[in-house]
């Protein structure tokens, strides 16, 4: 059976699809990709049907690993659905926690920067969207750390 991480943010076309499309290609690189599933979802429905950013995709490009995610909204059954939801700032976290109806659902969300572990607290990723490539890169590189963090964890 596989674990199901859900990366949320708020638009789905920056933080969330570079994560999950992270994610996915370090589980693959250390066979641990058939043990995972993993998505990806936005707060709001603004680019819902949209594919990622062209900055996030040319970010993963640069990164050896494609990203070929349509932007969707998050809903209550993901909340039933995945195992854990990693969202990447604290609007997110308020956002998705006022869909969750249950403990159980509420006890399955978290900050994705728990799991770097360069950090004694949990910080926002912050939403590159205004920014150029460079910002870009920043987030990909927070997003990395959180990722690999995450795998050790998981292994």
């Amino acid at each position: 059976m596989k674990y199901k991480v859900l990366m949320v943010c708020l638009g789905n076309i920056c933080r969330s699809p570079l994560a999950a499309g992270l994610l996915n290609f370090a589980a693959e690189a250390k066979d641990l990709a058939e043990h995972l599933e993993i998505d990806s979802a936005g707060t709001s429905s603004n680019h819902v049907g949209e594919k990622p950013d062209p900055r996030s995709l040319q970010t993963a490009i640069n990164h050896g690993f494609q990203l070929t995610h349509e932007g969707r909204q998050i809903d209550l059954d993901d909340l039933d659905y995945f195992d854990e939801i990693l969202v990447m700032d604290e609007d997110n976290l308020r956002d998705v926690l006022k869909i969750a109806k249950t403990p159980d659902q509420k006890a399955k969300v978290r900050l994705i920067s728990e799991y770097d572990p360069r950090k004694e607290k949990p910080v926002n990723v912050p939403d590159p969207y205004y920014g150029d490539l460079e910002q870009f890169e920043e987030v990909y590189e927070q997003l990395w750390y959180c990722c690999m963090g995450f795998l050790k964890n998981a292994s």
